[in-house]
């Protein structure tokens, strides 16, 4: 039986890894260090948005940054696996390359809110598996929001005013990890990824494998 690229004597679907948090508590960090320890078996899933893009953001590798009447065309052919509007933009994932992604093998982390969380549930059901990121605090939240400078003051209290509703759907998901240190935090969820990759119902070819094994274990007959 063949075996599959990280060594493994077995085949297996991927799976679609979402890491959600209120602005500012580290999911995008967590998200970009987990693809560079990972390397080529996880892949980043880059949304469309309608959010104007940021002087250090590239087209293509962070966002598809598309206008909002682009966006509603690929939102009416079901282009998308989800879709939800975050402080007057539109964010998208694109339903072909996931799938395509899964099939091979491929696991897909997501930075997506809980809204978009709640769709990909309805979506993909058991491919998902979802963790939720927590500030230490919320004096270190705002002091991260603070300190990444990509926002106005009014922002910022925008921001801080509705973490509250976004932290309480933490218990919709899987896993929780306080991000009070991001190399402790990184860690913990690449812990998580291990642990799914061998859930039984992802591995392909365990049936055949087994009886494989188990084939020269019976007794003889007479």
């Amino acid at each position: 039986m063949g075996g599959t690229s990280d060594g493994s004597v077995l085949g297996r679907r991927g799976l679609l890894l979402v890491l959600s948090s209120p602005s500012g508590a580290g999911k995008t960090t967590i998200t970009r260090r987990l693809v560079e320890l990972e390397g080529d078996g996880v892949e980043i899933s880059v949304s469309h948005t309608t959010r104007p893009k940021r002087p250090d953001e590239i087209d293509g590798r962070d966002y598809h940054f598309v206008d909002e009447a682009g966006f509603a065309r690929l939102r009416e052919r079901g282009a998308f696996l989800e879709c939800a509007e975050v402080f007057g933009h539109w964010y998208g994932t694109a339903r072909d390359p996931v799938e395509s992604a899964l099939d091979a093998g491929r696991d897909v982390v997501f930075d997506i809110d809980w809204q978009g969380s709640q769709q990909l549930a309805e979506a993909v059901q058991g491919d998902l598996v979802r963790i939720f990121i927590l500030p230490p605090s919320l004096e270190a939240l705002e002091e991260r929001l603070k300190r990444r400078a990509q926002d106005t003051p009014a922002v910022v209290a925008q921001r801080m005013s509705r973490a509250g509703d976004e932290m309480s759907h933490y218990d919709e998901y899987d896993y929780v990890v306080i991000n009070a240190a991001l190399e402790r935090s990184v860690e913990e969820v690449r812990a998580v990824l291990r642990a799914e990759r061998l859930r039984r119902c992802r591995l392909k070819g365990l049936d055949a494998f087994v009886r494989g094994l188990t084939a020269g274990t019976k007794p003889p007959r007479g």
